[in-house]
């Protein structure tokens, strides 16, 4: 049976140290259940004033265990900064994922946001959206053709090759996570697919619509059909036991019931829409509550 869109799940960050076990478990039950997508954060630091430091494992090597680990779900990261590694390098780990796979990365890119991480691990926090777009075109020129003869004001590349290439021609589909207008003009013209995060839209269809028209009018602007560019958003799930997933600078919002007969429809909402994949990010976060959105799943089949 087709769903009326694709449904993944992104596995904990910082909501607790989640050991490789736990992480091999939870991917494993996506696969049982029949989810589309596992997603994970490529983040290094957190440090709230009242909290002490949080931090994840590193996004990469996460993905390239879960690929070795499961057959057909999809991965990627939500999304990969482009500020945490050189671009051609990106490029070389995105391709040997793809591969590990059997072609299953959907490579996410963002400029990434958070400062704490940039000033504690040494990487630069200006000019992130210049970087990006630097950044962005090596990616994409060296997962598309295989090379890259670049000099720019932040990367100088000469005659860098891609050896060896991924399984897919052209390398894996491209996804931007950004609303901002600069980001949009830079990223629209090439990607195959773009991602909001919960926050931006208030968790909510009714939220997502304006968001959605402001896409479809950056699209157009990009020299892009809108219809030609897929959307997917992340969404805030609650279970029993939830404590709350939310960073503390990040806007307020109402999760989404993990009950069935409340997720269900909504998911719907989110497909008619336009939407054709969504990342749940549930609250709490663990091998029960992936295994809970069965019936969900089964409820949006057609």
């Amino acid at each position: 049976m087709a769903r009326s869109l694709k449904v993944g799940v992104q596995l904990p960050e910082v909501e607790y140290v989640v050991r490789w076990p736990q992480q091999r478990e939870m991917a494993r039950r996506a696969e049982e259940i029949g989810l589309d997508s596992i997603w994970v954060g490529d983040h290094l630091l957190y440090r709230d004033d009242d909290e002490p430091a949080r931090g994840p494992w590193e996004a990469w090597t996460t993905l390239a265990a879960l690929a070795a680990v499961t057959e057909r779900v999809e991965l990627g990261p939500l999304v990969a900064a482009t500020s945490f590694s050189n671009p051609a390098l990106i490029a070389k780990k995105a391709a040997t994922i793809d591969e590990i796979s059997g072609g299953r990365l959907i490579l996410g890119l963002g400029a990434g946001w958070n400062e704490v991480e940039y000033r504690a691990y040494g990487y630069p926090f200006d000019h992130r959206v210049s970087r990006f777009e630097e950044a962005f075109t090596i990616i994409r020129s060296l997962l598309r053709d295989g090379r890259c003869d670049f000099h720019g004001t932040y990367f100088q590349l000469e005659d860098c090759e891609l050896h060896p290439r991924s399984p897919r021609p052209g390398g894996p589909p491209l996804m931007i996570g950004s609303e901002g207008p600069r980001m949009l003009s830079i990223a629209l013209p090439h990607v195959q697919a773009w991602n909001a995060w919960f926050t931006w839209f208030g968790n909510s269809p009714d939220g997502y619509r304006p968001l959605r028209q402001k896409i479809d009018e950056a699209c157009r602007a990009a020299g892009r059909d809108p219809a030609d560019v897929e959307r997917s958003v992340a969404l805030l799930v609650a279970f029993p036991g939830a404590e709350g997933r939310q960073q503390e600078d990040e806007p307020e919002v109402e999760p989404i019931s993990g009950e069935p007969s409340v997720l269900a429809p909504i998911l719907r909402a989110f497909a008619d829409e336009g939407v054709a994949h969504v990342q749940l990010a549930l609250d709490p976060i663990n091998a029960d509550t992936i295994a809970a959105l069965a019936p969900t799943l089964a409820l949006i089949e057609d």
